[in-house]
């Protein structure tokens, strides 16, 4: 008798089972009696320390990313992977576009797979607090706070990012600029986004500036053509703008290449800052100013977080990690 095969006649699934097994309080006593009715019925006998759930795992955790040009992702996944699997579970990544539904994805793998928890990335799930419901499994939203969710089964790992979005602002106007181009995701569909997309307005009224979005903001997709083709859009409808605040690393870039294309000289006649922190960003010329966000510790308290819930039936746990503001060359006082 294994913990899948509790779940398949209990009709509640693997995390609710792994709950109750492990005497946990988050679970109501309905799936409490019905699961404790297979047990009993089986003799099943749990190992105390749960290695028989290592040991028959042979799916283990859906990774789920939103988006497949992000390098911080990208990263955090190839740590994450290696940690997933070190602890003797196997782990599938599954990249989406950024304007796909996850929570679809994730029924999808859960009828098709039967994995022990998910992770998402890049995820904004703040319209999906029903259909979240059904999937009864361990999940982590990675760079994204989930405790808005109240979800017992859905911790997450992230940093700040109302705060980290307005402190490169404040970086920025203590610089001199008062004429601040914004490059960001759609509000509605990136929680990321949304959440800079305050921390910039907050600034912005913190330092009494006005901010006019339709003028002053582009959307785009967190790629080097989205960053590219928004400071394109930018130069049309702000002209006048000093400096751009790209909300990823990646669009800051982009957003380097399309002022060079178009004569304009960073950080000479436009200053540009990043966010996220990426390797590359201090490979690139001129070295990108940015809001760096700590990988390895997103990583690696993210799969503890993940593992504890899956073996031990631990509810939801919701972490905000440090960020820092990381100087290059990219800004300049004027």
């Amino acid at each position: 008798m294994t913990i899948k095969e509790i779940a398949r006649e209990s009709g509640y699934g693997v995390g609710t089972v792994s709950r109750v097994l492990n005497h946990s309080k988050n679970v109501s006593e309905e799936a409490r009696k019905a699961i404790m009715e297979v047990v009993e019925r089986h003799h099943f006998q749990p190992n105390a320390n749960a290695k028989h759930l290592k040991m028959q795992t042979q799916f283990g955790v859906a990774v789920i990313v939103k988006g497949t040009e992000n390098m911080l992702l990208s990263a955090i996944v190839e740590r994450m992977q290696t940690l997933i699997e070190k602890s003797g579970f196997a782990s599938v990544i599954y990249y989406i576009d950024e304007d796909a539904n996850e929570v679809k994805q994730a029924e999808l793998i859960m009828r098709e797979r039967k994995p022990y928890g998910f992770v998402f990335m890049g995820s904004n799930l703040r319209s999906y607090g029903e259909e979240l419901k059904k999937i009864d499994l361990p999940c982590l939203v990675v760079t994204n706070s989930a405790s808005f969710l109240n979800l017992d089964h859905i911790s997450s790992i992230a940093v700040d990012d109302t705060a980290a979005a307005g402190c490169m602002i404040d970086y920025l106007y203590e610089m001199g600029h008062r004429k601040i181009g914004i490059i960001g995701g759609d509000p509605e569909l990136s929680g990321p986004g949304s959440l800079r997309l305050a921390g910039c307005q907050t600034a912005f009224f913190r330092h009494q500036m006005d901010f006019e979005p339709a003028k002053m903001y582009a959307q785009a997709h967190y790629s080097l053509e989205g960053g590219y083709q928004a400071t394109k859009l930018l130069l049309k409808q702000y002209p006048e703008m000093t400096a751009i605040f790209a909300m990823s690393d990646i669009m800051a870039i982009g957003a380097v290449h399309a002022l060079y294309e178009e004569g304009r000289r960073v950080p000479q006649d436009i200053s540009v800052a990043g966010y996220d922190g990426i390797e590359l960003s201090k490979y690139v010329h001129p070295t990108l100013t940015t809001i760096r966000q700590n990988v390895e510790k997103m990583a690696d308290q993210g799969t503890e977080i993940l593992l504890r819930a899956i073996r031990e039936g631990s509810g939801a746990v919701h972490e905000i990690i440090p960020f820092e503001l990381q100087k290059g060359s990219s800004v300049r006082r004027i």
